[in-house]
């Protein structure tokens, strides 16, 4: 049996960025009003035709040659998100053809914003059970594709970017992902979802016609669960390793809202100086909101070799999920 960690992080996010003050032309909403309740400045906007592959493939361009190695040494690729290129194939293989992993294999996954916290769990079982030795973990969301423009409650929330990790094993008696939780309850899901568009409605002209494919979202709701859920999946896994908050060196939350965010890290008695917090400048970018974050706080020099990292996200589902683990770079 073998530990895993996470042995490199990159990001990418497309070039073009919508500021609140942008939406004020196009929507009856307001740069203040978008702050105050959100927490958000800016998103960036993926262009026509970019897809989520394509983000994914420049955040693991990076990421190959920051660990020196080569897309053929990699052995699987999960990809999270909620916005593949198409039904079929999945985003994996067409991300798998991009980057030229010609030995890997791989499969998406829809956990939504937790999506990256249950694709990174489940490559840990992969490293730790032997079969694979170096394993892909991307969250990527164009959300902007999913978005009714016409709709300031859902709107204003959401942009689009890409992060990527590589796990692989540990060195006898090193520790690198030490625990997770994850959950899911499904009685939530009326609260965040895009109703159309799969098999219970498929796309007709009805369905485009009632705006069924775009994301619909009862955020009061949301709110309501996702801060408690956050703060105690939180407070649980440091208990159930008796890790106290005070030795965290790094804790990223899912970047949904800023209040959401703020009041978790209330509840759980961290060092705000600790938290990443980056969604005034990316918005929610669903899956990638965490290892967007991890990337940042790896290159702007927050964490070192050693340190307790804790993950933690709440999303559509619902789904939330919690994951500890030992920063292993340098």
């Amino acid at each position: 049996m073998y530990n895993a960690k996470v042995t490199a992080v990159s990001h990418f996010v497309p070039p073009r960025v919508l500021t609140n003050t942008d939406l004020e032309k196009t929507l009856d909403t307001s740069d203040e009003w978008i702050k105050t309740r959100t927490g958000i400045r800016q998103r960036h906007v993926a262009e026509p035709g970019q897809a989520t592959s394509d983000l994914a493939a420049e955040a693991v361009k990076v990421l190959l040659a920051q660990r020196g190695i080569s897309a053929e040494d990699i052995d699987c690729i999960i990809v999270a998100t909620v916005t593949p290129d198409m039904f079929f194939p999945s985003t994996a293989c067409i991300l798998q053809e991009k980057i030229g992993a010609k030995k890997a294999w791989g499969f998406d996954l829809s956990g939504a914003c937790s999506g990256f916290v249950y694709a990174l769990a489940t490559a840990a079982q992969f490293v730790h059970c032997g079969a694979y030795r170096h394993v892909l973990v991307v969250g990527a969301d164009v959300m902007t594709s999913i978005l009714n423009p016409n709709d300031r409650s859902t709107y204003v929330l959401f942009g689009d970017g890409a992060g990527a990790v590589l796990v692989e094993s540990t060195p006898p008696g090193e520790r690198g992902i030490i625990d997770f939780i994850l959950r899911s309850d499904g009685s939530g899901g009326k609260y965040l979802l895009m109703p159309a568009g799969g098999s219970l409605n498929p796309s007709t002209h009805d369905t485009v016609d009632k705006k069924m494919h775009f994301v619909h979202q009862d955020g009061r709701a949301v709110f309501k669960c996702a801060v408690p859920g956050m703060a105690q999946i939180s407070l649980e896994i440091l208990k159930r390793n008796n890790v106290c908050v005070s030795e965290l060196a790094l804790y990223v939350p899912h970047q949904a809202n800023s209040r959401i965010v703020n009041a978790a890290v209330e509840k759980i008695g961290i060092d705000k100086r600790k938290v990443v917090l980056n969604i005034d400048r990316f918005a929610n970018t669903t899956a990638a909101t965490i290892p967007i974050g991890l990337s940042e706080a790896y290159h702007e020099k927050r964490v070192r070799k050693g340190d307790l990292v804790l993950l933690a996200s709440f999303g559509a589902g619902f789904t939330w999920g919690s994951l500890l683990f030992r920063w292993s770079l340098s």
